[in-house]
């Protein structure tokens, strides 16, 4: 095992806290950064590091991936082998209100990452792309090699551009670069943005739940432990003779439900009725999510697998601790 430390950038956020966890638990040298912006309550993002990052004696230093001089320093450092990259501005629907937020921390940041990797001689990036960039699809399931050159957000525009800069640099600096196609993640220490989250919120306190294109658009929802461990073992796995330098994986349950039948799922193990306001389809959405997941599980024996109910029963278990504590 390399005495190099691993990076996790993004390591207060959701996905990033349970992966920078996990790789220390696994006995790997972690440290963290975030910039812990106000895009969300940055006290949960605070919240995250107490919790899961702190008992293992992780560190989340504050260090923002669009300001080359400080991530460069970090490198510097540190001197990561291997370099997990979910540091990024998410969203979908913010992506087209607040657009110059996705060019700072998804392009600009993910250039300065790029850089930093290849000067320190990093061996292995693996960073954050999306389900997004399959656009509106009506290829399904996904799959890697399909064309993802329509998107229809911004925010999905980065990701897609992130692919292409990274397969740029593996290209022209022989870099180890995977990207991770993440399909509508969820479970606990979630992000409030996010449906699910906003959803329990608004059920909670008797609030009508906004639903688009009548509850028909379906969802590839992915647990949070099925995310982790295959970020986890992907970047921890060894570039055999014949794999590529640049690799695409997709991450996703590959079992899409319904918006409306997630809603019925969530109010059912809150034990409340929904009231719902159907609205028309909002623009950047896409109809479908669902992704074909075998790639990931012929390269590292892992397929994401747990049920929504079994899912959501976890979130909502924390929700409502949370709330409590909250309230105490």
């Amino acid at each position: 095992m390399s005495t190099s430390p691993i990076l996790v950038t993004g390591a207060a956020g959701f996905i990033g806290a349970y992966v920078a966890a996990r790789l220390r638990a696994l006995g790997h040298g972690v440290v963290g950064c975030d910039n812990f912006n106000d895009y969300y309550d940055p006290a949960l993002k605070h919240a995250r590091v107490a919790a899961l990052l702190t008992p293992l004696g992780v560190q989340c230093e504050a260090v923002d991936v669009a300001d080359p001089a400080a991530l460069g320093a970090l490198f510097e450092r540190h001197r990561p082998a291997r370099v997990v990259h979910l540091a990024a501005q998410a969203g979908v629907r913010y992506s087209i209100s607040h657009p110059q937020a996705y060019v700072s921390a998804n392009l600009v940041g993910f250039a300065n990452v790029l850089e930093a990797a290849r000067l320190g001689n990093v061996e292995h990036l693996v960073y954050a792309s999306s389900s997004s960039v399959y656009g509106d699809s009506v290829q399904t399931p996904f799959e890697e090699s399909q064309r993802t050159d329509a998107p229809v957000s911004l925010y999905a525009a980065t990701k897609k551009a992130n692919e292409a800069m990274a397969h740029a640099y593996s290209h022209v600096h022989g870099m180890r670069c995977t990207g991770l196609r993440f399909f509508t993640v969820y479970g606990p220490w979630g992000r409030p943005d996010m449906a699910y989250f906003s959803f329990a919120q608004r059920l909670v306190a008797g609030e009508a739940l906004p639903v688009f294109a009548d509850g028909t658009l379906q969802r590839d929802f992915t647990y949070i432990g099925d995310i982790t461990e295959g970020v986890v073992r992907l970047a921890l796995s060894q570039r055999r003779g014949g794999d590529p330098a640049y690799e695409i994986f997709n991450i996703g349950n590959h079992a899409p439900v319904t918006v409306l039948e997630f809603i019925q799922t969530l109010s059912a193990l809150l034990g409340v009725t929904p009231k719902l306001d159907f609205l028309p389809m909002q623009p950047g959405d896409v109809r479908a999510t669902c992704a074909n997941v075998d790639k990931l599980r012929a390269r590292v024996g892992f397929e994401p697998a747990t049920p929504l109910r079994e899912g959501l029963a976890r979130f909502v278990q924390w929700f409502e601790g949370r709330r409590r504590a909250q309230a105490a």
